[in-house]
């Protein structure tokens, strides 16, 4: 009796174990849902912040193509997907809506892998695939 009450308490200290870091997101990702939720509020500083020095002035310049329009964040998930060299790469789900006047579009989040590079101990938007 007695070995079967260790078994179960080794198994219950093994299952949570597994399943603390379930569901935790990694700093990489971190970074980049705030870089997109940034991005969706017009903050340039942020955005600038959350880009390493090669990626800042194409991010400020993709951000300028949204100043015409209201954004919202739709649905914003992301994960990683892989390495490529130094880079940590992280894909995201959800869309970024526009309006301008009556027009509405959307522009969805999956359609670029972008390039997570860990500098200064920050995480940091450096590039897309």
């Amino acid at each position: 009796m007695k070995r079967y009450i260790l078994i179960i308490i080794v198994l219950m200290i093994i299952m949570s174990a597994c399943s603390t870091g379930a569901g935790k997101k990694s700093e990489a990702v971190s970074a980049l849902e705030a870089y997109q939720t940034a991005f969706a509020a017009k903050d340039a500083d942020q955005v600038s912040v959350l880009s390493c020095s090669d990626w800042e002035d194409q991010a400020l310049l993709e951000l300028d193509s949204f100043q015409a329009v209201d954004t919202k964040l739709e649905g914003l998930s992301c994960t990683e997907t892989g390495i490529d060299g130094d880079a940590t790469l992280v894909l995201c789900q959800g869309k970024i809506l526009t309006t301008y006047g009556e027009e509405q579009r959307e522009f969805d989040l999956s359609t670029r892998t972008f390039r997570m590079l860990l500098q200064n101990n920050e995480w940091l938007v450096c590039g897309v695939q």
